[in-house]
């Protein structure tokens, strides 16, 4: 390994240790911040979710102002009722009172713990509608009579003395994990003044804690908007609290957990939005992950029947799933930039899923998209490791270079002597570098790929119970500064397979009485390992795994190009021609070439 190899592994490090140190600082600073964001609604009311369609009663309270109209006083005190809807996907519970959802629970899949998995929990939600029609409605302080059920649809209306009524109608479709909303204003064309051209809607809910890790899953946890016709959309969270406010007009916003995502698009439009997260703090983050709350208005044209469509998606961050609704849902999963994104989604998940049809072993497909992937970088691989081995058999070079020049201010002759016996032996001191550098972009997509993926998701191997979180072989039963609660023994062997492949790439490097070259080799056997360790025990294990494997087959790849690399022949050229005038490169001679048909020009335009 090279010094260019040496300085880009060692910046890859740093950066991923720097994020990792910063967002947890920042986490935790804002998170008391967090209090002076307005319109974050708690969970306040755990009722167990009907299984049915059966009705379920609650006791309405009592401190409800007093409306001029009747009939919403009326509403204000009746027995709200609460109904199912549910397919093969997931089942979807909607309360009478404010029309709203009232809870969420995706099939097929469950907590950390075990339990149901619930995008929110039973009356952690607020869908609420304001509108001014005589007096300031707001519909999560009234209950809707049920105007229609079926086992896919539900109909709640709330009507008004004053004349027409709001109606909410939900629908599911089978296969689906989207809910089809319509909110309507019928027959208020007297009831809603002329001057009034928008309704409030809000949306707000509780994430619950699903994964291992407040840590890990809050990391991997944001808010996105999108506007319509950009590439991607935009986006705040991964552990910070924050808050957005919006003046132009949107599409959708997603509140977004690791891999479960309750998403609110408006085909036509919100006309602006205030957005806010707030992540739990240390005392709550046992059950809940995030407050999550979106302020909007939408457009109505007064004097008329208004109807307006919105879209609810509560299900999982699953690429093809996501990417079959046509409305960009599918860029909040993170796969990194457009090129390392672009890796990710055309190569490395098509591999996945390819392997996945025929093998059921998560680890032994990681092996195997390992060993592929090592397969098609070979040939930069190889490139540069010749290029460190054949460096390495001008050692004993090298080391007369350093004798004759032992002083600090003959430190310019004594690189220029190097530079010259690179030139003589045909190696380039920078022909590590560059196909390090390309091998870049895929150790990034892997970063990307492995805590995003929730196929992984509750996938076990060897020790570890979940390849999508951490592996703890043990608890410390309280938070070690930059380790955490736990030890990951992935993370643990991945550190030391590193020190190994250090030690054997660095085990022949020329001695030098140049202390940077000492910090670069003490950088390299030891620091990268332990910075590796200490960023890899709090990540995904299968990344760790990923990265131990990698390392693995690395020495193997080293063991074998340093065999096929005839270190005699490299002296022998360098002795062969000494005394002769330096080789010089394909550059330096179509250069020289191009200086010479230009010089040739010149002079027959001056005979002209």
């Amino acid at each position: 390994m090279d010094r260019n190899s040496v300085i880009g592994f060692i910046l890859i490090a740093l950066i991923l240790f720097g994020f990792t140190f910063v967002q947890s600082r920042q986490a935790r600073r804002r998170a008391a911040e967090a209090a002076a964001i307005p319109g974050v609604v708690a969970a306040d009311r755990p009722v167990e979710t009907p299984d049915t369609v059966e009705a379920m009663e609650i006791q309405p309270t009592d401190s409800r102002p007093v409306y001029k109209d009747a009939a919403l006083e009326r509403a204000r005190n009746a027995e709200e009722t609460i109904f199912t809807l549910e397919n093969d996907k997931f089942a979807v519970a909607f309360t009478s009172r404010g029309a709203r959802p009232y809870s969420a629970t995706v099939k097929g899949h469950k907590t950390y713990a075990g339990g149901p998995l619930q995008i929110f929990v039973p009356g952690s939600a607020d869908y609420n509608v304001s509108v001014y029609a005589g007096e300031y409605v707001s519909t999560r302080d009234f209950v809707f009579d049920v105007h229609s059920r079926t086992d896919s649809s539900v109909v709640f209306r709330l009507a008004l003395d004053a004349g027409g009524y709001i109606e909410q109608k939900y629908t599911i479709r089978p296969g689906e994990y989207m809910v089809y909303n319509s909110l309507s204003f019928v027959g208020m064309e007297k009831a809603i003044p002329r001057n009034v051209s928008g309704v409030d809607v809000d949306f707000s809910l509780t994430v619950p804690r699903s994964e291992k890790g407040f840590k890990n899953e809050s990391q991997y946890s944001k808010m996105d908007w999108y506007f319509s016709g950009d590439k991607k959309p935009s986006e705040m969270g991964r552990g910070r609290s924050g808050s957005k406010r919006i003046d132009s007009r949107l599409s959708w916003f997603a509140f977004q957990q690791q891999f479960f995502s309750a998403i609110m698009r408006a085909p036509e439009e919100f006309a602006n939005a205030e957005l806010a997260i707030t992540f739990a703090d240390a005392s709550e983050q046992q059950e809940k992950l995030m407050d999550c709350s979106a302020r909007t208005r939408v457009d109505i044209t007064p004097g008329t029947a208004t109807t307006i469509p919105f879209e609810f998606y509560f299900g999982p961050n699953h690429l093809p799933t996501l990417k079959e609704y046509g409305a960009k849902f599918d860029k909040i999963i993170p796969l990194g930039g457009w090129l390392v994104g672009w890796f990710t989604r055309y190569f490395i998940i098509p591999m996945f899923n390819f392997l996945n049809r025929y093998i059921m072993n998560f680890g032994l497909i990681i092996l195997i998209m390992t060993l592929v992937i090592k397969i098609i970088v070979l040939p930069f691989t190889y490139k540069s490791f010749a290029s460190s081995a054949k460096m390495q058999a001008l050692r004993p070079l090298m080391e007369k270079i350093n004798e004759k020049y032992p002083k600090q201010e003959d430190a310019m002759k004594k690189q220029q002597a190097t530079m010259e016996l690179y030139k003589r032996a045909g190696v380039s001191p920078l022909g590590g570098c560059l196909p390090t550098l390309l091998t870049f972009p895929i150790l990034w997509a892997m970063f990307r790929f492995f805590p995003a993926s929730i196929e992984l998701r509750q996938q076990g191997f060897l020790w570890a119970e979940d390849l999508s979180a951490y592996d703890s072989i043990v608890d410390f039963g309280g938070r070690i500064p930059l380790v955490g609660d736990h030890l990951s023994l992935f993370a643990l062997l991945m550190a030391v397979v590193m020190w190994f492949y250090s030690k054997m790439t660095t085990a022949n490097q020329t001695a030098s009485n140049d202390p940077t070259a000492s910090s670069m080799k003490f950088m390299t056997v030891w620091m990268m390992p332990i910075m590796m360790f200490f960023i890899c025990n709090n990540l995904s294990s299968g990344l760790s795994y990923y990265y131990l494997l990698s390392q693995l087959i690395s020495m193997v790849e080293v063991w074998v190009i340093k065999k096929t690399v005839n270190q005699q022949e490299i002296l022998d050229r360098v002795a062969a021609s000494q005394g002769k005038p330096l080789p010089k490169s394909k550059w330096q001679q179509r250069l020289e070439e191009a200086q010479r048909l230009q010089e040739q020009q010149m002079r027959q335009q001056r005979r002209r």
